[in-house]
């Protein structure tokens, strides 16, 4: 079962003076107010962004500071290591920063921890790694906000530290030369939304300016922030959305070689941020999950394309295995679930020793598709278990996690997203607070799916020149979804069937009242093909696509639910 909430409408007079103002119908003028959207210049802005709109990077805390001992480092020719986690949003900072500072300096090293040995964030063998070859300097991105006693251990050795993050610090931040990270209490920058590696973009504009470069002259790393700001799921909002809008644009028409060798190798033509999420990402985060982040990093940094593409074909075989692996465990963890069904848990906490540390976040993605409540996926990672958190949309599983904290050795991470290590005498404990945590905290009704609709409309509305406005609240993600529409009283013209192997799809062609046909696909609906049979009245709740076939352009649904 779905639960669909019609979000409130924007007041009427509202949305005759947008309507007035942009010469748009009502129903566009109130998608764009509830998107916070209420006068010409923002709906031009949302329409039409620019390079000019970012915010000014020293508006950043500790932003000079970054800046002026970089600008030292390059002065006096010291080593830097530019060090990142292995996931997207951290292989993508690393080859972004390393690009840049090699323009700089030629003594610019990377540093990727290996998922297995190190573990998640800064660590201690990395900044062995840096003393050992005499580097100075250390800029973390995507991670470092809790290094405290890693930063105090660099600091011993007399190796500075630069931290780039997004990720919420705790009650003291580390002992770094600057801790540049928009969640910061004391930092007044305007937008804190940023992904890792939107935040080491900032640094890199700061630079360049410096430099004499404008924002215009550093778009050749843009197809970076807009893969990490797609992959890391941070809303598409403000500077983010400005950012994701300008790197689509590189990765369709000029992305650097080791992107152009992952695209080359799926025939995709016109990327979107969706494809970007489905298709670009997993290759990149398949190295760090079965391999190595360095053979993204590798891929990312390659000028030379016969390079780049022998790379990209290496990965791709680590997607395969990725896949391969993540298949397995999502159905021995399924059963694990099954075992306990009775129990009538409000969480989902699974355990397996042998379960691959790579995949174990997917698959908790995964048994929330199933089974609809906040998800923890434990496998055995050295002398400790570690696993990932993924929850429901409304659910901080962060905040769960911190409230169990007593039973945890580390964790990190986001309102959906989290990852831990705790001992595994603990865990039984931990495992039982947590769903006593969730319980007590947890609104019941988060635990049902919800589709969330936009407006109402009929299928009159649905004109091409109302298509070709939709198309430009591109690019979509959080915060700014694709719009979502309902529409009731239709009616099947006889044509509707189950598709697909075991018929688990739904393929309709309604009709409302005399209106023009539609057709619709409702991906995994097959079983609600009795609600349409023999011209039943029913309701729908869609998105709008193209379906391009044998040269011909159409409008159709792409279903979410239907309902009698």
């Amino acid at each position: 079962m779905m639960r669909w909430t019609l979000k409130p409408k924007p007041e009427l007079s509202k949305i005759k003076q947008l309507s007035e103002a942009l010469q748009v119908e009502g129903s566009i003028a109130s998608l764009l107010l509830q998107r916070g959207i209420e006068t010409y210049e923002e709906a031009k802005q949302f329409f039409r962004p620019q390079l000019g709109d970012l915010h000014d990077p020293f508006l950043m805390k500790d932003m000079d500071r970054a800046v002026a001992r970089l600008e030292r480092a390059f002065a006096k020719g010291e080593n830097i290591l530019v060090f990142g986690d292995y996931d997207v949003d951290g292989t993508t900072s690393v080859a972004l920063m390393a690009s840049y500072l090699r323009t700089r300096t030629e003594a610019v090293a990377t540093y990727i921890p290996d998922r297995y040995d190190e573990g998640y964030g800064v660590s201690f063998k990395g900044i062995d790694f840096a003393h050992d070859n005499d580097i100075s300097l250390i800029i973390a991105l995507d991670c470092g906000i809790k290094a405290i006693d890693k930063v105090a251990y660099a600091n011993e050795k007399n190796i500075d530290f630069i931290i780039c993050d997004h990720h919420r610090p705790g009650l003291e931040l580390p002992d770094a030369v600057a801790v540049l990270d928009p969640k910061r209490e004391d930092c007044m920058y305007p937008y804190d939304e940023l992904c890792g590696c939107a935040v080491g973009f900032k640094l890199v504009q700061a630079l360049a300016s410096r430099d004499g470069k404008s924002i215009e002259d550093l778009t050749e790393y843009l197809d970076l922030v807009a893969t990490a700001i797609g992959a890391d799921i941070v809303p598409i909002t403000g500077e983010n959305r400005t950012l994701a809008y300008f790197g689509l644009q590189v990765i369709n028409r000029n992305p650097r070689a080791g992107i152009k060798a992952i695209i080359d190798q799926t025939k995709k033509t016109e990327l979107t941020i969706t494809d970007v999420v489905f298709i670009v990402a997993p290759r990149i985060n398949a190295a760090g999950r079965m391999k190595h982040g360095n053979h993204a990093v590798r891929l990312l940094t390659e000028d030379n394309a016969l390079l780049a593409e022998r790379f990209a074909l290496e990965i791709e075989q680590f997607n395969t295995d990725r896949k391969e692996a993540d298949q397995r465990i999502t159905q021995e963890a399924l059963l694990q679930i099954e075992e306990f069904k009775e129990q009538e848990r409000i969480t989902s906490v699974v355990y397996h020793d042998s379960w691959h540390k790579g995949v174990i976040g997917i698959v908790a993605s995964r048994l929330i598709e199933t089974y609809y409540r906040p998800t923890l996926v434990f496998t055995k990672s050295g002398d400790r278990l570690a696993a990932s958190a993924r929850s429901v949309a409304g659910f901080d599983v962060y905040n769960a996690l911190e409230a169990c904290s007593a039973h945890i050795e580390q964790f990190g991470g986001h309102k959906y997203a989290a990852g831990l290590t705790l001992k595994e005498e603990n865990y039984e404990v931990f495992k039982q607070a947590f769903e006593d945590e969730v319980s007590k905290t947890i609104d019941r009704s988060l635990l049902t799916p919800e589709i969330r609709v936009d407006t109402q409309i009929d299928f009159k509305d649905i004109t091409p020149k109302f298509y070709r406005i939709l198309k430009q609240f591109a690019p979509f993600g959080p915060g700014n979804m694709a719009p979502v529409f309902m529409t009731e009283n239709l009616q099947d013209t006889g044509y509707g069937k189950c598709v697909g192997a075991d018929d688990k799809h739904l393929r309709i062609t309604a009709k409302q009242g005399s209106s023009a046909q539609m057709v619709g696909i409702g991906f995994n609906l097959g079983d609600k093909c009795e609600l349409i049979t023999n011209k039943k009245p029913f309701k729908a709740v869609y998105s709008i696509d193209e379906n391009h076939w044998e040269g011909n352009v159409s409008l159709q649904l792409k279903l979410r639910d239907i309902k009698a």
